[in-house]
């Protein structure tokens, strides 16, 4: 009998592992055991995490991950979780939040589906941050873009009711993606009205992303939504 191979997830980025430099590498041996978190078979829990109660961001994919430390410096009666799998990136943070003296951050590594399936709790989230993801512009890769049904689902479960989900991009392609696919989500309401985008907030901090973008030439795209 031919043996049945599982199938394999689709995944919504690439491993660009990059070169590490040897203050990131240091920072990834010495500071991950005091901002890391390893998932268990239990979903997180923010309070005994950092010591309080209070409003949870969750910033996927955080790049090199300045603009979530200015966040996390501009609000320290929040605390936030920041999903990344480049390392580098991470190791790059981990030293901001070391310099900036900075305890209101944890970080996770890993896929975040995954992350939103198994570790974060039920109606826990008082917003997400989707900023900048990867575009994967060519046609055989749309599979693959991150805003899709089923991650829409996940991000519902983990937000509080009138949570809030914040994305930008700066490939007007995906942004029509993202428009399209959440619109018509009966569990988000877009807050700039339905087929509209929203203007720039003013406190959302430029990334590394959209730095790069701005270079090119590139417009950007904000679209907020409310967990109905």
């Amino acid at each position: 009998m031919e043996s049945i191979r599982p199938r394999r997830s689709v995944h919504s980025y690439a491993r660009r592992e990059g070169r590490l430099t040897p203050a990131q590498q240091k920072a990834l041996i010495t500071l991950w055991p005091h901002y890391g978190l390893d998932l268990s078979s239990q979903p997180l829990d923010f309070p005994r995490i950092f010591g309080r109660a209070a409003p949870v961001t969750l910033e996927i994919g955080f790049g090199n991950g300045s603009a979530l430390a200015t966040l996390a410096g501009r609000s320290s009666e929040r605390d936030f979780i920041g999903i990344e799998v480049h390392r580098p990136g991470i190791g790059h943070l981990l030293r901001l939040l070391k310099t900036k003296h900075l305890t209101n951050v944890r970080v996770i590594c890993e896929d975040a589906a995954i992350v939103l399936r198994d570790a974060i709790p039920k109606l826990s989230l008082s917003e997400v941050l989707l900023w900048f993801p990867d575009p994967w512009p060519k046609n055989r890769h749309h599979k693959r873009r991150l805003v899709q049904p089923e991650f829409l689902r996940l991000l519902h479960s983990g937000l509080a009711p009138e949570g809030r989900l914040h994305m930008a991009t700066d490939w007007e392609d995906y942004a029509l993606h993202m428009l399209a696919t959440v619109d018509i989500d009966d569990g988000f309401d877009n807050i700039a009205g339905t087929g509209n985008f929203a203007s720039r907030p003013a406190g959302r901090p430029l990334t590394g992303f959209e730095q790069r973008g701005q270079r090119l030439g590139h417009s950007v795209w904000d679209l907020i939504y409310r967990r109905v």
